[in-house]
């Protein structure tokens, strides 16, 4: 059984913070005469005390975790923070169940971008600004957790940027300290360019600072019910499309590039797939809007950029109802919802790292049946890619298919339909905000759904952020012996 105090220390640290980042949306409140500034104000009390009660009862002269205590450090702490951030929807105006708080404190966090609200052009601005900050605070942890913790625990593949770390960011930043402060600083400027562009293209300061929050974390959620498509203008599409982008890059590449390794960006293996990708979804669906809806070429372009974009970065923006476009765009949609963006950035899905290894395995064993005695090595970046690699890469896409099936059948027996219900558990695990169909399409929300839905629901988003096996390993007999 692992020592849970220093886990409980640390997990109060957390909600301190999390109590602290709440009284921002109560000044906002405050300042607008809106009485949902005392529930901002009362839940910061509330949150700031429990975290308080954690540290003062489990103080420690040190804090060193071994690996079964990070494990339950990283799931533990997605939970409880999803918890404690969803009592201002709970007892707000919006006045959301406890499993609709869940599921929006949820989604805020993993960015994900999924809603169960409507009447956001008239909500109030401390609920909004809410939203915008759980997608900012989610955001940046996980890039954190990417690049110092998912690598040291080796979860699907992930070891294989254990060795990039090394060899490349500690050379840079000799400290994860130091890390983890400049990949903050780069966090934050890349927020403050893509605010400007918000605001130059139209939108309120209030809206743009919301949006950036949003679409650097590639986390999708928006102050109108319409998303994007209440602002229609060039800048703010065009401002979306590259900041989404940016945003599914791997933030360590940054870090290089500031350094003058600028080629490595173009270079990355990661990025030229999604690159690819994305290119390949835009031409053919731009094609197929123009030739068989009569869409004007631009705006076919420019509307296929922007929703494919916030499918493959996992953002979750809209800027037209996708689902009436035909059915060859649907089965783009459905084909890269679970896909995602690059290893260490906000985005979420299986992630390009994982697709290029199982390439790789795929490749070799066609080689081997030509050439059985030939040895073949495949490489990632210019990293050799290990038998441990491969296997947890493999490892990683057969829990993957079995966690989104059992999920699958669990949301059905809410009630919910069968199409309904599997887009809707791939769109939440892959962290991609809104699945297909008439309901929980871009025009809809997750609303409708039962309470039992959106408790599984939130669970998905918080199983697809931590890579699965983070939480699956919790559920094993072999984690809990001593």
């Amino acid at each position: 059984m692992p020592d849970l105090r220093p886990i409980l220390h640390i997990n109060g640290l957390f909600l301190l913070g999390l109590a602290a980042l709440m009284l921002l949306p109560a000044a906002v409140d405050l300042s607008a005469n809106n009485s949902d500034w005392f529930v901002f104000w009362a839940s910061a009390i509330v949150t700031g005390f429990c975290g308080l009660a954690l540290i003062l009862a489990n103080r420690r002269a040190s804090i060193a975790l071994d690996i079964k205590q990070i494990f339950l450090l990283t799931t533990t702490a997605w939970f409880l923070m999803a918890i404690f951030a969803g009592l201002p929807f709970r007892f707000s105006k919006v006045s959301l169940t406890y499993g609709g708080s869940f599921f929006e404190a949820a989604s805020g966090l993993t960015t994900t971008g999924a809603t169960v609200l409507v009447g956001l052009d008239t909500m109030a601005p401390g609920i909004l600004l809410w939203r915008g900050l759980l997608n900012l605070f989610g955001g940046y942890g996980i890039i954190v957790m990417a690049i110092a913790i998912l690598p040291f625990l080796g979860v699907g593949g992930m070891q294989l940027l254990k060795t990039e770390s090394s060899d490349t960011m500690d050379k840079i930043l000799p400290r994860a300290r130091q890390n983890v402060l400049a990949t903050g600083v780069i966090y934050i400027i890349l927020n403050i360019l893509c605010a400007l562009g918000f605001y130059a293209g139209g939108m309120s300061g209030f809206d743009a600072s919301v949006h950036a929050m949003a679409t650097i974390a590639t986390g999708g959620f928006s102050t109108s019910d319409k998303s994007l498509a209440n602002w229609p203008g060039e800048i703010v599409l065009w401002n979306a499309v590259v900041f989404m982008l940016l945003g599914s890059f791997p933030f360590g590449l940054y870090l290089r590039a500031l350094r003058g390794h600028w080629r490595e960006l173009i270079g990355d293996q990661q990025i030229q797939l999604l690159m690819g990708i994305t290119a390949v979804a835009v031409g053919s669906t731009t094609l197929w809007l123009v030739f068989t809806q009569n869409f004007h070429a631009w705006e076919a372009f420019r509307q296929a950029s922007l929703n494919i974009v916030s499918i493959t970065s996992t953002t979750g923006f809209a800027s037209a109802d996708y689902t009436q476009w035909g059915s060859y765009p649907q089965a783009v949609f459905a084909i890269i919802l679970s896909i995602g963006g690059c290893t260490g950035s906000t985005s979420g899905g299986i992630k390009m790292m994982r697709f290029i290894v199982l390439w790789g395995l795929i490749k070799n064993h066609i080689r081997r049946a030509v050439t059985p005695h030939g040895v073949f090595q495949h490489r990632f970046n210019g990293k050799p890619v290990t038998a441990d690699v491969t296997n947890s890469v493999v490892a990683f896409f057969l829990a993957y298919i079995g966690s989104l099936a059992i999920l699958t059948l669990l949301v059905c027996g809410t009630g919910l339909d069968l199409v309904s219900s599997f887009t809707a558990v791939a769109a939440c695990m892959a962290n991609a905000g809104p699945g297909l169909g008439h309901i929980l399409g871009p025009a809809g929300t997750y609303q409708p759904v039962s309470e039992a839905a959106k408790w599984l629901l939130g669970f998905a988003m918080i199983l697809g952020r931590l890579e699965l096996f983070t939480v699956l390993v919790l559920f094993t007999r072999h984690f809990w012996r001593a």
